[in-house]
C-alpha cells in the first residue's frame, strides 16, 4: 500500500503505551500503525530519536480577531500554536464583535479560512439576549460549545447572577466552559486594586481566592440543578478543588500552564503586570494543590488561555494595565519540562492534551494515535534544551513570561491531518480546517 505519509523508527503513543513502530497515513487520516518497512510513501519523515504524540489540542485561546488584531489575529495565533506543537485550538468569544450570533461565527470561521496553520473552533458566548437562540447556536458547525463569564468580561459577556446563569444552562445541551469568578465580590473588593500605590501584586488580593470559590460552589449548584455538564476553566486555588472533586459527574476541570510554573509575589516582583491574568496567579500553596490535583486526576485539561497584550498595554499603571497574557506557543515546552522534573509522566501530559480534550468536548476523529483518526501528530525531543527566546516567538504581541527560561523537551514537528504545519521550526502551509465534534453532526437524508 502506498501512503502520503509514513512515520518511521520513532516512540508513538499509541493506546497500547509507547512503542517503537511506524504510522502510514493516508487522506488525511491513520491507516496504519506497525512494522511498515517496506511500505511506499510520497513523503517519509525519519523519527528515529523522537517521540510521536497525539496532537496536542488547546481548548483556550484568545486570538482577538476580530476588532483587536494589533494584538493577535487567526494567521500570528495559529502559527504561534503550530510552532509550539499545537495542532487544533478552541477560541474564545470575546472578540469586537462579541461571538454571539451565527453570523458572528460564521464571519470568524470564513475568516479562518486559508489562513490558520493548525485545525480550529470557536466558543459562542453567552449573553442575557440569546438565551433562547442558544441551543441552535451550540450545535453549529465549528462551534466548541457555549462559554460563560460569570466575571472579568467585556462588553455583554457577562452573566453574573443565578437567575440568568440557570437559564443558561438549561439552554442546551452540549457541555458549557466557564469563567467562574465571582463578580459582587471582586466589584466589592475593587478599592483594593485602586488604593494609591497598589502594583499588580494586589491582583491576587483583590481577585482573591474566595471570589473564586464562590462563583464555583454556585455553579455546581446551578448545574447540578439544571442537570448540566460544565466545564471550569483556569482553576487557580485550592479550596475550590474539593468542591469539584465531589462534582465530578457534572464538571470537568481546566489549569493553565502559567498557574502550575508561576507563583506569587515572585512574579509580581519580577514581571509586574506581565504576570496579571485572570484569575490571578497565586502563591506556592495554591501552586502546589494544583498539582496534587494534577496527580490526584480532579485536572482533566490543561489548556493555555493565552491572551496576548502588547508591551505598551501592559505598561500602563496597575490596574489599567489589562489582564492576561501569552501562552499557546509555549505550553507543551513548559509541560514537557515539568514532566522531566518528575511533576507528572508522559501519559499524564498526553491525557491533559489531547485525549483529555477530545473526552470532554465530544471531538470527533482526533485525541489518539489509533486506526481512522486524524493524523494530527505532535512530534517531540523529550531530551532536546531550549531556550525559550523572544526571536522564537510568533505572537504579534512579541513577548512571553517565560522568555529566558531553560527548559528540556521541545516541539520539533506539527502535524495536522497528514499535513507539517511545522518541522525543525519552519512553518508550512497554513491549511487548518474547523474541528469536528459528535454533538454537532447533522441528520443526513
Amino acid at each position: 500500500m502506498a501512503y502520503d505519509l509514513l512515520l518511521r523508527h520513532g516512540m508513538v503513543a499509541t493506546p497500547n503505551g509507547i512503542e517503537a513502530t511506524d504510522i502510514g497515513v493516508l487522506n488525511g487520516r491513520i491507516v496504519a500503525i506497525g512494522d511498515l518497512g517496506r511500505a511506499d510513501a510520497a513523503e517519509v519523515f525519519d523519527a528515529k530519536g523522537l517521540t510521536v504524540l497525539p496532537g496536542v489540542i488547546d481548548t483556550q485561546v484568545h486570538f482577538r480577531e476580530p476588532g483587536l488584531e494589533h494584538k493577535e489575529d487567526l494567521k500570528s495565533g495559529t502559527a504561534a500554536a503550530a510552532l509550539g506543537g499545537v495542532t487544533a485550538i478552541f477560541e474564545m468569544p470575546n472578540t469586537k464583535p462579541n461571538t454571539a450570533t451565527a453570523e458572528a461565527l460564521n464571519e470568524k470561521l470564513a475568516r479562518a479560512k486559508g489562513r490558520t496553520y493548525t485545525d480550529h473552533a470557536f466558543f459562542i458566548g453567552a449573553t442575557g439576549d440569546n438565551i433562547a437562540a442558544l441551543p441552535k447556536l451550540e450545535r453549529l458547525p465549528g462551534c466548541s460549545g457555549v462559554k460563560v463569564f460569570m466575571g472579568a468580561s467585556t462588553g455583554d459577556l457577562l452573566v453574573q447572577d443565578d437567575a440568568t446563569l440557570e437559564k443558561v444552562l438549561r439552554s442546551g445541551n452540549r457541555r458549557v466552559a466557564i469563567h467562574a469568578e465571582d463578580e459582587d465580590r471582586m466589584r466589592a473588593r475593587r478599592p483594593i486594586a485602586e488604593a494609591p500605590g497598589a502594583t499588580a501584586h494586589a491582583h491576587a488580593e483583590w481577585r482573591d481566592a474566595e471570589s473564586a470559590r464562590l462563583a464555583t460552589e454556585r455553579l455546581l449548584r446551578l448545574a447540578r440543578r439544571a442537570g448540566r455538564r460544565v466545564h471550569v476553566l483556569h482553576i487557580t486555588t485550592g479550596i475550590e478543588l474539593p468542591l469539584l472533586a465531589q462534582n465530578r459527574d457534572i464538571a470537568t476541570v481546566e489549569t493553565t500552564p502559567q498557574h502550575l510554573t508561576l507563583f506569587a509575589p515572585d512574579c509580581y516582583d519580577r514581571l509586574g503586570t506581565l504576570a496579571q491574568m485572570n484569575p490571578p496567579i497565586r502563591s506556592k500553596e495554591h501552586r502546589d494543590a494544583l498539582w496534587q490535583a494534577v496527580r490526584d486526576g480532579v485536572i482533566d485539561v490543561i489548556g493555555s488561555d493565552h491572551a496576548p497584550h502588547t508591551l505598551e498595554e501592559k505598561a500602563q499603571p496597575y490596574p489599567a494595565s489589562p489582564s492576561g497574557m501569552p501562552g499557546v506557543q509555549t505550553l507543551l515546552p513548559l509541560l514537557l519540562d515539568h514532566m522531566n522534573q518528575g511533576r507528572l509522566t508522559l501519559q499524564r501530559l498526553i491525557d491533559l492534551t489531547s485525549a483529555g480534550p477530545q473526552r470532554i468536548y465530544g471531538i470527533a476523529g482526533k485525541g489518539r494515535i489509533a486506526l481512522g483518526y486524524d493524523a494530527d501528530f505532535t512530534i517531540v525531543d523529550l531530551k532536546a534544551r531550549r531556550v525559550i527566546e523572544k526571536d522564537w516567538l510568533a505572537s504579534k504581541c512579541g513577548w512571553s513570561p517565560f522568555e529566558g527560561m531553560q527548559v528540556t523537551g521541545w516541539p520539533m514537528a506539527t502535524i495536522v491531518r497528514g499535513h507539517f504545519a511545522m518541522r525543525d521550526g519552519q512553518l508550512g502551509a497554513p491549511i487548518g480546517e474547523p474541528v469536528r465534534f459528535v454533538e454537532t453532526f447533522p441528520a443526513q437524508a
